[in-house]
């Protein structure tokens, strides 16, 4: 693999980025600005009512942020400035034909000048309703292609997937694209339009029930989300929605230059623009809050298992490199982005760091007082699970899911104080089970040539870093992403 500058290849070229308000978006138009500030434009596509909306809710959700404060101290009163040159906010939707842009003049523009489509956008919840996650993941993926194709000078669509896509599959997970119908666990009848039918006739069917409310309607389109994922293999409707997005994507792109990219756990920044930036409470962070907080005493997990996890700043760095790499060649190449191949990390170190880090540094409760942390139990089965709940609060394994008053006794706290303690560990762990006792390792070859084509230009590889060897987990963890945790996500 050969790659050229990849500041040169970004000069003056024109970027659109869907789901720019993301937590991964934001950090990759902030980096595009700030190593390469001759970018032509940023044409970035907001959830928003009109154009207006959409600056204000870029301005609010991005600039305003810490994320920018590199930015902000090298243009200083000129920001403003800077950015409402490089960058347009536009407002748009990808559930819909255009990505939901209403201005034709708009529309007209920017398939005349778009250079790289990065499609950012999607629902991240696991537990998303099947329809809604359906028309994010799937159909807009599909239109987000459809955009891309319309531009004159398109040279690649990045479309940024999740590792998960390969469920819970065991061993070396390798770089290769899905197929239209391939269902994980060999089942037949995988197929989109049939998915599409079977969410239409599900909701027809709710909006004819006259005792449905939103509520229901909700929950009712959850479970059909989980059901039809675990139909076909997958433990979740995320990650069996990206799935069919990728199987789109690759049966329609023709000659669309197409990279996949599969980021595994995405953390806190390594490096730039600064160490340990974060924003919400995301995936093993949950764990981080419950337990700096107190309200993790156990948890579920094979503490010799390997959980794969990337700092932010190298998913974009990659996402970057990859653009460079691919651009103008017709291909449909797969890129794995995380460390369990090339620095893997077991789950017991990120306990250990976690005790470590809040026995230094604990968390201090609105009264003011310090929450002492101990060394979490881990339960490293469902069955351990379920007999320390049992025991530990005197409930019947059969009545996890209910919390007697009687029970605040024991517990020497309140009913409601019981329930949303247990309410949260078995929710976190419901979500997270899957990946606790993961047994799968993303094969990196790809990536590796990838890395080692950015490395050869001596100059720029400090610029583009995103080699997890370079990662040492336990000061990462304790320097870096915790204290980022806490300042960015705690509160």
């Amino acid at each position: 693999m050969e790659l050229g500058s990849i500041l040169d290849f970004l000069d003056n070229k024109t970027i659109l980025v869907t789901g720019a308000t993301g937590f991964l978006a934001k950090i990759f138009v902030e980096k595009i600005l700030r190593v390469q500030p001759n970018v032509n434009k940023l044409y970035l596509l907001v959830r928003a009512a009109d154009a207006k909306s959409a600056l204000q809710r870029f301005n609010t959700e991005a600039v305003a942020k810490d994320l920018f404060k590199v930015l902000k101290e090298k243009y200083g009163t000129n920001l403003q400035m800077f950015l409402s040159e490089k960058v347009i906010p536009v407002a748009g939707d990808i559930t819909y034909e255009n990505l939901g842009i209403k201005d034709a003049n708009l529309i007209e523009k920017m398939c005349k000048s778009v250079d790289v489509v990065v499609n950012v956008a999607a629902t991240t919840n696991f537990d998303e309703r099947y329809d809604i996650a359906f028309a994010l993941n799937i159909f807009g993926a599909k239109n987000v292609l459809n955009f891309a194709a319309k531009c004159v000078k398109i040279k690649l669509l990045l479309h940024v997937s999740t590792a998960y896509v390969s469920g819970e599959t065991p061993g070396l997970i390798l770089e290769t694209p899905y197929r239209l119908g391939e269902a994980l666990n060999g089942a037949p009848g995988l197929d989109i339009n049939t998915e599409k039918k079977i969410i239409d006739e599900k909701l027809k069917e709710l909006s004819s029930d006259e005792n449905a409310t939103d509520k229901s309607i909700t929950l009712t389109m959850k479970d059909l989300g989980i059901e039809r994922a675990n139909k076909f293999g997958w433990p979740n409707t995320y990650v069996f929605t990206k799935a069919l997005g990728e199987m789109l994507l690759g049966s329609l792109k023709e000659n669309m230059p197409l990279v996949i990219l599969r980021p595994t756990i995405i953390l806190s920044t390594y490096k730039e623009p600064f160490p340990g930036w974060i924003e919400g409470i995301r995936t093993i962070d949950s764990l981080a809050v419950g337990y700096g907080k107190g309200r993790l005493s156990c948890f579920l997990g094979d503490p010799e298992s390997t959980i794969d996890v990337i700092p932010a700043d190298m998913v974009v760095n990659a996402m970057i490199a990859t653009i460079v790499a691919h651009a103008n060649q017709p291909c449909e190449i797969i890129y794995h982005v995380g460390s369990s191949v090339s620095n893997p990390l077991k789950y017991k170190r990120i306990q250990e760091s976690g005790y470590h880090y809040f026995t230094r540094h604990p968390w201090v409760n609105k009264t003011g007082n310090p929450i002492i942390v101990g060394k979490i139990k881990v339960l490293n089965s469902m069955d351990s699970f379920h007999r320390y709940f049992s025991l530990r609060y005197m409930i019947p394994l059969q009545g996890l899911q209910v919390v007697n008053s009687a029970l605040c006794n024991v517990f020497n706290g309140t009913y409601l104080d019981l329930k949303r303690k247990i309410s949260f560990v078995l929710r976190v762990v419901d979500l997270y089970k899957p990946y606790l006792f993961s047994k799968s390792f993303y094969d990196d070859m790809n990536t590796e040539r990838l890395r080692q084509a950015v490395r050869e230009n001596e100059v720029e590889c400090g610029i583009f870093y995103f080699d997890p060897k370079i990662i040492d987990w336990d000061n990462y963890f304790q320097h870096t992403h915790l204290p980022g945790a806490v300042k960015h996500v705690f509160n």
